[in-house]
């Protein structure tokens, strides 16, 4: 029996890096995943490949800054398998970042939020209202930039902390409303993803230098390292887990 066994998980960004590791290993421990995304093609062959594999899985195109997409795609998942469980609000962009702040676009400031923040928000709005019978366990991906941050990451940084303490706020809420409703953040740091790998081949050899220097284990995650860490908040293991920050991040922060 798998550590999600007959749980019913929504995953946004669900096509890639962190959303695509997350999905994989919940349906490897006998969930049912719904993964989100806007990049269909990629969404699909992830889909494909979890199916194969002998999961359960199904693909939607998701937009999580559009609150109409989110109430429909919510009301699919609970039409088709009677209860959401489990929630990962994963989908993100790095937006402005290596831009100096006097130079970002008040639109670019505020698509970084709109993907990074309202997305969250959205997704912790509809998934409490769709829980809120059965209980069930939401998990926001943040950063370790939602603690620490560094130049240039002003927008990126911003949205993350927004995550971080909105992760907090809806769980003593939910604690206060007597809700079994649980609400974690989980904050990785330099993990190979492509999002990360874009970053490094913007800034050349010398800035993927610059992370491995900056890690006290010498090297970068991966996303199964952070995929881990979700399934563990989303499981019963955490039964009493709520209102935490789990840090992935190879030591970065202990510094």
């Amino acid at each position: 029996m798998g550590r999600v066994d007959d749980k019913v998980a929504l995953i946004t960004g669900g096509a890639s890096g962190i959303g695509r590791a997350t999905a994989e290993l919940m349906a490897r421990e006998d969930a049912m995943v719904v993964l989100t995304d806007v990049q269909d093609e990629a969404g699909a062959d992830v889909a494909a490949t979890i199916a194969d594999a002998g999961g359960m899985v199904a693909y939607h195109h998701h937009d999580v800054t559009d609150e109409a997409a989110w109430i429909k795609i919510i009301e699919e998942v609970r039409a088709e398998y009677g209860r959401l469980d489990i929630l990962v609000n994963n989908a993100g962009i790095s937006g402005a970042s290596g831009v100096p702040v006097e130079e970002i676009a008040l639109e670019s400031w505020r698509g970084t939020m709109s993907v990074n923040l309202d997305g969250v928000f959205l997704g912790v709005k509809h998934g409490v209202a769709a829980m809120t019978e059965g209980g069930g366990s939401i998990i926001n991906t943040s950063s370790i930039l939602g603690f620490v941050c560094l130049p240039f990451t002003s927008a990126y940084s911003a949205s993350k902390g927004g995550v971080r303490l909105l992760s907090k706020a809806v769980a003593m809420e939910c604690a206060a409303r007597g809700l079994k409703i649980r609400v974690n953040s989980v904050h990785p740091g330099f993990i190979d993803t492509p999002m990360v790998g874009g970053a490094i081949q913007k800034g050349g050899p010398e800035r993927r230098e610059a992370i491995l220097s900056s890690q006290p284990t010498g090297e970068m995650g991966r996303p199964e390292d952070i995929a881990e860490g979700v399934l563990y908040l989303a499981s019963d293991a955490a039964k009493f887990v709520t209102g935490s920050e789990l840090v992935i991040d190879g030591g970065y922060l202990a510094r």
